[in-house]
């Protein structure tokens, strides 16, 4: 599984945003640095500068167009919880899906009961503030799968399930491993 370093990801992409650039596949890199498995989820590290993350790909993918399931292609589709000692980030939520969000549009994470919105810019997804991704985060952790729902540029409604076994000990690790 191909596991990406979300840099400064978010401030990065907020700067662009607001300049009018639209250039989020350069902010992240690949990473090979996988420290442990903790069932679904794998947690990574990198050392310059300090970063620890958890990711996980979905188990289940529905895609559908008008109602009709679909055949898409779509690159990696993963959901990330990064933590980064030297920026403060202590347990930021994000997602890409594989493809180009509709521009405008939101992803719609649930959880059991809860649901949350995160907002998209190019292929990646991430909720509002700091405040949304603790809630984000203490749901995860009591949840037993997340499920996300998004659009396409292409029209394309998307359904990502991701199993949330091994999630807190993933958690747990990723948030030691960068003290």
């Amino acid at each position: 599984m191909a596991a990406w370093i979300l840099t400064g990801l978010r401030g990065a992409v907020l700067g662009l945003a607001a300049a009018g650039a639209m250039a989020v596949g350069t902010v992240a890199q690949e990473s090979t640095n996988r420290v442990a498995t903790k069932t679904d989820w794998s947690v990574f590290t990198e050392e310059n500068p300090k970063e620890c993350w958890g990711v996980s790909s979905p188990k289940e993918t529905v895609n559908t167009r008008d109602g009709a399931p679909a055949t898409v292609r779509r690159g990696d589709i993963l959901l990330f919880v990064t933590f980064r000692p030297g920026s403060g980030a202590v347990g930021e939520v994000s997602f890409t899906g594989g493809y180009p969000f509709a521009p405008g549009s939101t992803v719609n994470m649930t959880i059991g009961d809860s649901s949350f919105e995160m907002f998209v810019d190019g292929e990646w997804a991430w909720p509002a503030n700091a405040a949304d991704d603790a809630a984000m985060l203490a749901a995860l952790k009591a949840g037993s799968s997340a499920v996300l729902t998004a659009r396409s540029a292409r029209g394309t409604q998307t359904k990502d399930t991701f199993s949330l076994l091994g999630f807190t000990a993933a958690m747990e690790e990723s948030e030691a491993r960068c003290k």
